[in-house]
């Protein structure tokens, strides 16, 4: 029984809800005023219920990929990044880079990518939606992909770029 004390309206007692409902009002905040610095971010959240830190906000700021703009006169404000969306698929690459692929080498020019059993399709139809400019096509079985790329530096260079992600 609640003693006559209402809730915030956007009261989420759980984190990862607080976490989709907090950034969503963060970006909502954002796209309707010009908020220049993480303290009043914070007093628009709690303004709305959201009780939050600033070392929240700033991971939620970093994870979302805001920067600041500027406004006129010397100003910035928090907006949403262009490359929000390239950067958000980066990043789920990266993830599933690191949870299939075992091992990764290159013999001339040809690019050989052991995985996790079933999963080189799915790395090469990752690989293929990314448009790699000079990679030539992907063959996959079950745990085994083939990348043709245009030359022994290309393929080369792909193997090192992967094993960075990894």
């Amino acid at each position: 029984m609640m003693l006559g004390l209402a809730r915030p309206k956007y009261f989420i007692p759980v984190h990862g809800e607080y976490r989709m409902l907090g950034q969503s009002m963060i970006l909502e905040i954002i796209s309707q005023e010009n908020i220049e610095t993480q303290e009043q971010l914070l007093v628009r959240l709690q303004e709305r219920g959201i009780t939050s830190t600033q070392a929240t906000i700033s991971r939620d700021i970093k994870q979302m990929h805001l920067i600041k703009e500027p406004v006129g006169h010397g100003v910035y404000k928090y907006a949403v990044s262009g490359n929000r969306t390239r950067l958000n698929f980066a990043e789920k690459l990266r993830t599933i880079f690191r949870e299939s692929i075992t091992s990764i080498d290159s013999a001339q020019n040809i690019v050989v990518i052991k995985t996790m059993p079933g999963l080189a399709s799915a790395a090469c139809a990752a690989l293929d939606d990314m448009g790699v400019a000079y990679m030539v096509g992907s063959l996959a079985g079950d745990d085994t992909a083939f990348l043709v790329m245009r030359d022994t530096e290309s393929a080369a260079s792909f193997c090192e770029e992967i094993k960075e992600m990894l």
